[in-house]
């Protein structure tokens, strides 16, 4: 590769990488073509990219970037996923692919400029989706509001019923004293 194509190759890597929401580096040693292939392809499906990236050239591209805090994780035979839109699909598809194809090791995250390690990914995914979490705490705030509401019915309820008892009481008072004058 000459030095244009390595400074326009650095170039795609920088626009590539300036919107992304999430990255995984790993280490792809020990992965057969066919493997790779199911990776890449069910990646794919979520619209995540994943490159085999040269190490210098990223290392050079990064620089001035989020990614540059995890440079030194560029070693060795490294390929990237990169996610431009919710961060946590890509963790866990490559988490379950890892399940699957032990020989795929995960080196570092970068989620939204936040560095996360391998142990820190298993936790995120795990957690619910960001739909499930808006609907878990809307019903947290729905529910002390929906618990005071059925305590004031319950309450006008008692009120009408004591008004009603009250009201049938006269009524009937009413009907026998007409009774006792004749």
């Amino acid at each position: 590769m000459n030095r244009k194509e390595k400074e326009q190759t650095i170039s795609e890597l920088q626009k590539q990488i300036e919107q992304y929401k999430g990255a995984v580096l790993t280490n792809f040693r020990g992965l057969k073509v066919e493997q790779m292939n199911q990776i890449r392809q069910r990646l794919r499906e979520e619209k995540i990219a994943f490159h085999v990236v040269k190490n210098s050239l990223m290392k050079l591209a990064s620089k001035g970037t989020d990614l540059e805090k995890i440079n030194r994780y560029f070693d060795g035979p490294t390929a990237m996923a990169v996610s431009y839109g919710n961060p946590i699909s890509l963790i866990k598809i490559i988490l379950d692919f890892v399940k699957t194809q032990p020989a795929l090791e995960i080196k570092i995250g970068l989620i939204e400029g936040e560095v996360v390690v391998p142990g820190e990914m298993k936790s995120l995914a795990s957690l619910p989706s960001r739909e499930v979490l808006f609907a878990q705490i809307l019903g947290g705030i729905q529910m002390p509001a929906a618990q005071v509401c059925g305590t004031i019915h319950g309450l006008f309820q008692q009120v009408l019923g004591v008004l009603q008892a009250r009201v049938d009481q006269l009524e009937g008072s009413a009907e026998a004293a007409p009774g006792t004058n004749q």
